[in-house]
């Protein structure tokens, strides 16, 4: 096993841009917290490779969980799951939520990373998510991590909203500059139909920004970031020289993973049949708590070496390091088409790609990555 995955459902209100699964019932976190430590142990007992390298608090909002809890799930993590080599552990928080007192509980539990849900500096903006913090707290969090045992930390932007001009989002660069966090994860504002902006985008009053202000957006982070020494490495995410997000490497790389509480996903090879099964828990915290078995069994997927290679590239070629040829060919025997290999060699001589000893999109390429593995795999 690679990485654990764990899913804290509970938000102080939603967002109005997300779709993951989340409850505003926090009352039920000491019940919640019992049925996350059963499931830990249980799974455990059926896992024959228990090695754990990267470990990830998601959800939801973990920061809402108190200390204690937080160690106690760490401290049951800890009893059935070898920890020896663990490399990284990152908790997802939000700018209200973070204190002086609460970052040195976490270090303590063994949290060695944080995420931090800024998105933007802005006050009309944030209200426009929805979200539940404000600039002045986004601005005192941020000091509070530059000062605290927790010196690897991410920070979450949003661009491309609409209205948003390249101005705008210089502002947010700006601000967030003055702290130069090791890592950045920049999203482009995408509006899910079962969200309130998507439910506002089908009424017709809202206008999602349109593909060229997104382009100048991405065109503006790479290069300001780059000049900070702060580097793309995958279509959203930037870092400093070491300070890549180890776990979410893992899932580009199609690394184990196991994930406990509702909603989460996991995905495990099996290395004898040289196939894969996915699944997913029940996206219901009731249901989560009520019953033994987590699983949502309408979600198992059981995949075979042609679709994995096809997930392979459409991961590796958001990437830095691309994909190669060669491993698609020994790791999934899947080799590209006379028809494949035309495509990419007229997107080469276009400046979309480069072909040496991996397939890599460049600079170029990586503004119309999804609209270019598309077309690959097709």
């Amino acid at each position: 096993m690679t990485g654990i995955y764990l899913h804290i459902p509970f938000c102080k209100q939603a967002c109005s841009y997300c779709d993951f699964y989340f409850v505003t019932r926090t009352g039920q976190k000491a019940g919640f917290v019992r049925s996350l430590t059963e499931e830990i142990a249980r799974a455990a007992e059926k896992s024959i490779d228990k090695q754990v390298n990267t470990i990830y608090f998601g959800g939801g909002t973990p920061s809402l969980l108190a200390a204690d809890e937080v160690n106690g799930i760490m401290s049951c993590l800890r009893r059935h799951y070898d920890l020896s080599g663990l490399q990284e552990v990152t908790f997802e928080m939000n700018p209200d939520d973070v204190n002086a007192g609460y970052l040195a509980e976490l270090a303590g539990a063994g949290i060695t990373r944080v995420s931090m849900g800024v998105q933007t500096f802005d006050a009309e903006r944030l209200r426009f998510m929805n979200r539940a913090h404000s600039r002045q707290e986004a601005i005192q969090s941020l000091e509070l991590l530059g000062l605290s045992p927790l010196r690897s930390y991410n920070v979450d932007l949003i661009y491309g909203n609409p209205g948003q001009t390249v101005g705008d989002l210089a502002a947010d660069v700006e601000v967030l500059m003055q702290y130069d966090p090791p890592h950045l994860s920049a999203y482009a504002l995408t509006i899910e139909p079962r969200t309130r902006l998507g439910m506002l985008s089908k009424k017709g009053i809202l206008k999602a920004a349109d593909d060229d202000m997104v382009a100048q957006h991405m065109d503006y982070l790479s290069h300001m970031l780059a000049s900070r020494n702060t580097l793309r490495y995958e279509v959203s995410n930037y870092a400093k020289p070491g300070q890549e997000a180890r776990h979410n490497s893992g899932y580009w790389n199609h690394a184990d993973y196991i994930g406990f509480g509702p909603a989460a996903h996991s995905f495990v090879w099996d290395k004898a049949t040289r196939k894969a099964r996915r699944w997913k828990n029940t996206a219901s915290l009731k249901s989560y708590m009520a019953d033994k078995n987590k699983t949502d069994q309408n979600s198992v997927e059981h995949l075979g070496l042609d679709h994995l290679a096809e997930e392979r590239l459409m991961m590796g070629l958001r990437t830095r390091e691309g994909v190669l040829p060669d491993q698609l060919k020994h790791t999934y025997e899947y080799s590209l088409s006379e028809t494949q290999l035309q495509y990419l060699n007229r997107i080469c001589a276009e400046g979309y790609m480069t072909m040496d000893q991996a397939l890599k999109l460049t600079p170029k390429g990586l503004k119309l990555a999804d609209t270019i593995i598309l077309t690959l795999l097709q």
